[in-house]
């Protein structure tokens, strides 16, 4: 009898009347809100314009779908293309099954297109979502849970998974709850960056690649403990080896980076400073108008304003004086 474990959901979807709600597609959601939210901010203390890194967002994120699903089939074709399977599986997202490498390697596709639309430099974007990113990351493994799949290892630990279902050839039992493991691997990553990126004030991309680097180091030490099926590549999974080249690469650009392009980008978005200092002085003007107005007036601004006042009178009595003494005149 187990006396601590973590519950699997009895089901992953509910029912609207017809419409189904997802959990898995909940937490992608959701995700890509907390990214574009925290993108932003960070995006307008780099110097940058509010609502464009959510502008830029509407081209990365279909990419970034696209890029997740084609890595998830293509490295996993035979769950779609082998006998007795639906080739059209292939195109239910809603399922599970996306590849974070496509993901972020399509998305960056995506981002550029932004990014060249706008003038704005892509490493400059990436560094302002890395972090935003990561937590995304670790929302969206909860649908996982929700699937009840990406398990690892059979293990009695008090937060051991347990996992109810039979589909798909899944045996019941208690396991590494490897979603949570890494969900809470990408929350660590994201404080990384954040703490490294004030500390270290990284620029030209250094911050996204710090980001992946850390990543990259979790991914493998959790795909490890897998138990689901995949290729093997000299006894170690695809995504293992993926993880290693991946992190090669990030330390690699983090180093050579650091020697050609030192210190952060300057500007980010052409014109946003520029429009900075408007709206500032436009915010100066306005107190000083508003000021003006409250101010007390002087006695000899009053008497000033009062003599002004009184000058018009003062013409009536003298026309009416000059038509008497005309008129005095003639009788």
């Amino acid at each position: 009898m187990e006396l601590a474990y973590i519950p699997s959901p009895s089901r992953g979807v509910l029912y609207l009347g017809p419409i189904p709600l997802r959990g898995y597609a909940f937490c992608i959601i959701i995700g890509v809100f907390v990214a574009v939210w925290l993108g932003n901010k960070r995006w307008i203390a780099r110097g940058g314009r509010a609502g464009t890194v959510a502008d830029i967002a509407v081209w990365a994120v279909p990419f970034g779908l696209v890029g997740g699903r084609l890595y998830h089939v293509i490295t996993d074709y035979e769950l779609y293309f082998s006998k007795g399977r639906d080739w059209v599986d292939a195109f239910k997202v809603w399922e599970g099954g996306l590849g974070i490498w496509g993901a972020i390697a399509l998305g960056a596709v995506g981002a550029w297109i932004g990014c060249r639309r706008r003038g704005i430099p892509l490493p400059a974007y990436a560094d302002a979502i890395a972090p935003g990113i990561a937590f995304a990351q670790a929302i969206g493994r909860w649908g996982n849970w929700f699937n009840q799949e990406l398990y690892g290892k059979e293990t009695h630990l008090p937060w051991a998974l347990h996992i109810t279902s039979s589909a798909d050839g899944r045996v019941p039992g208690y396991y590494h709850p490897t979603f949570l493991y890494e969900s809470l691997w990408c929350v660590g990553v994201a404080l990384l960056v954040i703490w490294a990126d004030r500390r270290f004030k990284l620029g030209h991309g250094r911050a996204f690649a710090l980001y992946v680097a850390a990543y990259c180091v979790g991914r493998a030490w959790i795909e490890y403990m897998r138990v689901d099926d995949a290729h093997h590549i000299l006894g170690l999974r695809l995504n293992d080896w993926t993880a290693l080249i991946v992190f090669l690469l990030a330390v690699t650009y983090i180093v050579v980076s650091a020697k050609k392009r030192p210190g952060r980008e300057e500007v980010v978005e052409p014109g946003a400073s520029e429009d900075e200092a408007g709206a500032e002085a436009d915010d100066e003007a306005a107190e000083k108008d508003k000021a003006d107005s409250s101010e007390p007036k002087s006695d000899a601004e009053g008497s000033a304003e009062e003599q002004a006042d009184e000058e018009p009178a003062d013409d009536e009595a003298k026309d009416e004086a000059k038509d008497e003494a005309e008129s005095a005149k003639k009788s």
